[in-house]
């Protein structure tokens, strides 16, 4: 039997994309990604994502990861018909429907487990049974795995960024100091690498118009 897991990484940060990965592997091989230590992103160092990735892609049937751009979920947020969640749906719907595993794993981005998993259902070109579950990364090694492919490649994104701009803006995520920094000096420099419907963009906007009208 053929299953997949889906899981995304940096939907929090106010700069760079957002990731999602779709990996399909054998049911058998499950015990193998448990074995050699594939689990949540989150609780591996970068070393430790960067070695499993080889391993994981070469054990997987077929993956694919999907890149979107600050510009595609500012589209998503600021849409009346859409938001973060839509867009994580049609985006996993489009990788489920490529992949064509007999079940998917998915860890739930809303809270509404129940009315994610029609719109998912609703989404299919063909019948998949899908599981989708709060912390799908932590119970399933195939969520895990697929957790950190997404991972190390955002990784790898915000290296390529602040290789292009010359600049460290540290991981991108708003408590971040460093992040806080760069995005207070160079939010109109570099606006294609913000996501502009995040609190802190907009935060800093309003500031600088403040600051200006009192110069006034």
């Amino acid at each position: 039997m053929k299953i997949c897991g889906v899981e995304e990484a940096g939907r929090g940060p106010v700069i760079g994309p957002l990731v999602m990965c779709g990996l399909l592997i054998e049911d058998s091989k499950e015990a193998e990604l448990k074995r050699i230590g594939a689990k949540d992103s989150k609780l591996l160092s970068p070393k430790q994502r960067e070695k499993l990735y080889g391993k994981i892609i070469d054990m997987a049937e077929k993956y694919k990861i999907v890149i979107l751009q600050p510009h595609k979920i500012d589209s998503a947020v600021f849409a009346k018909t859409l938001n973060l969640n839509g867009l994580e749906a049609e985006t996993s719907a489009d990788i489920i429907n490529e992949l064509k595993p007999d079940i998917v794993y998915i860890d739930c981005p809303s809270p509404n487990i129940t009315a994610y998993t029609r719109k998912l259902q609703g989404l299919m070109k063909g019948k998949v049974k899908i599981i989708a579950e709060h912390k799908a990364d932590v119970n399933y090694p195939v969520v895990s795995a697929a957790s950190i492919i997404a991972k190390v490649t955002r990784d790898r994104e915000i290296e390529k960024l602040k290789a292009e701009i010359g600049i460290d803006f540290g991981s991108g995520y708003p408590a971040d100091p460093v992040t806080k920094e760069f995005l207070k000096i160079y939010h109109g420099k570099f606006p294609k690498l913000f996501r502009k419907s995040w609190a802190p963009f907009k935060k800093e906007i309003i500031s600088k118009k403040q600051s200006t009208l009192e110069k006034w």
